[in-house]
């Protein structure tokens, strides 16, 4: 698989969850085991409307969705995988008026547990806050074949 239809793979799914077409989540770059995602600035996701910073749960979100996201870049079969954990650390709040990006790998691939690591920052490459999580794959069969047609675009 090339990254072009990673990319596009990850668009297609990204596009069937409610909370990230809502934060206007979008994808900068998508290859073997590695993605990256951007999060728009916008007034709806201000958690603190005196400085203009973004809310915890909205970056919270992102790296949930790269994380997960990232698994559709480090397998060749579209397999829906549910999180057993995420844990996210915090380092500084995002700087008001600038997007936040999220780049997540696929750094542990076994036949029953997907491990990831995750990074947001902002230009300039200053960590807002870093994520790793665990994944339980169930299979390419556990998901109804035109969901994966969906993703796949009749791929596979």
């Amino acid at each position: 698989m090339n990254d072009d239809i990673r990319r596009k793979r990850v668009t297609r799914f990204i596009e069937t969850l409610n909370q990230a077409n809502e934060l206007g989540l979008t994808v900068t770059e998508a290859t073997k085991g590695s993605l990256t995602l951007c999060l728009p600035y916008s007034d709806r996701i201000i958690g603190n409307p005196d400085t203009g910073v973004i809310h915890g749960g909205a970056i919270t979100t992102l790296m949930d969705t790269t994380s997960g996201c990232v698994i559709l870049c480090g397998l060749e079969d579209f397999e829906l995988c549910p999180t057993l954990d995420l844990r996210v650390d915090y380092m500084r709040p995002a700087q008001p008026r600038m997007p936040v990006y999220a780049r997540a790998e696929t750094y542990r691939v076994t036949r029953n547990i997907i491990f990831t690591r995750c990074e947001a920052y902002q230009e300039g490459g200053e960590t807002i806050a870093n994520c790793v999580a665990t994944f339980m794959r169930i299979g390419k069969d556990a998901s109804p074949k035109h969901y994966r047609d969906l993703i796949t675009g009749g791929e596979e």
